[in-house]
């Protein structure tokens, strides 16, 4: 397990001039958050002037085809969290004195990380619903027939890009930055440790939260960054973070962290067990059968044996 403690991801953040201290990384991550929250403020406006605004803020009406709601969708993924970008782009140029791509995204390598990711993360979502199935507890549901199935692929493929953006912009800032400058100035383990509890923390507002959500939260967050750790780069982990909830949104249809995820699914599921396993109203990531597929993802990243990094 020498990639532990000597990931490329600590060599990358180690080229610049300076790392940043502990005590800044920390109140940064989430204030690099909020400002970049910010960014979503005109689509809503815009959002509000169309479709009028409630007490409860901006609901799109549910007669949307499924490619305008699902166009919505990306805008407001992408714009929620597009500034994470700059923002540590610019961080890193006039703070730490080092390029963006140190951040892990080495262009060798790119696409077969990238797809490896795209990949694991599909078929740990999917063994997550394996998991209800054999207990029973999931089954379809009935909805608009025009947002749901082969009537939805476009709106399904296009909130796509706004999970890409979504996705890697968690991952860049909490596994690309704050993991490997805490861990190269410090341990890895503090590094690993501290930012799976910021990544939790970043999610403790998100409605119906629960304490297995809360739990499994900062298990995906230990495995995200061992996964990353492991590669040493950051395009598998962005990859399969962004899928995770693509296909659990707008494949399987199921709550997102609490949220709904519009433009339509393709495939129309509802949880029909006890809370504890499926995760009730904050979806499968509130349940345990998503705890034990995080679980086996944890001790699989940490104890396969190949060749390769991953």
């Amino acid at each position: 397990m020498d990639w532990f403690n000597n990931s490329k991801l600590f060599d990358l953040a180690k080229q610049g001039q300076r790392l940043t201290h502990i005590a800044a990384v920390i109140p940064l991550s989430f204030l690099f958050i909020f400002i970049s929250q910010m960014g979503i403020i005109p689509v809503i406006i815009v959002l509000g002037i169309l479709y009028g605004f409630s007490e409860t803020g901006i609901s799109l009406p549910e007669e949307l085809p499924a490619l305008v709601s699902g166009f919505w969708m990306a805008m407001q993924l992408i714009t929620a969290f597009g500034l994470v970008y700059v923002i540590l782009w610019a961080w890193l140029k006039f703070v730490e004195k080092r390029p963006f791509w140190t951040l892990g995204f080495e262009l060798k390598n790119a696409l077969k990380q990238y797809a490896r990711g795209f990949l694991f993360g599909m078929l740990m979502f999917v063994g997550s619903v394996a998991i209800l199935g054999v207990f029973g507890s999931v089954a379809f549901e009935s909805g608009d027939s025009s947002k749901q199935g082969v009537a939805a692929i476009g709106g399904v493929l296009l909130v796509l890009f706004g999970w890409i953006i979504q996705g890697g912009a968690e991952e860049v800032l909490i596994r690309g930055w704050v993991l490997p400058v805490i861990g190269a100035r410090y341990k890895a383990w503090i590094g690993l440790l501290v930012s799976s509890l910021i990544f939790a923390i970043l999610h403790g507002l998100n409605p119906n939260l629960s304490a297995i959500a809360l739990i499994n939260l900062a298990l995906f967050g230990v495995f995200a960054g061992l996964y990353a750790m492991r590669e040493g780069s950051m395009w598998g982990i962005s990859a399969l973070h962004s899928v995770w909830n693509w296909v659990q949104g707008n494949f399987f249809g199921f709550q997102v962290s609490g949220t709904n995820a519009d433009g339509g699914t393709l495939i129309n599921l509802m949880e029909t067990g006890e809370d504890w396993l499926t995760g009730g109203a904050f979806g499968p990531e509130g349940g345990i059968a998503v705890t034990i597929v995080l679980v086996i993802s944890i001790l699989i990243t940490l104890f396969w044996k190949s060749k390769e990094k991953i």
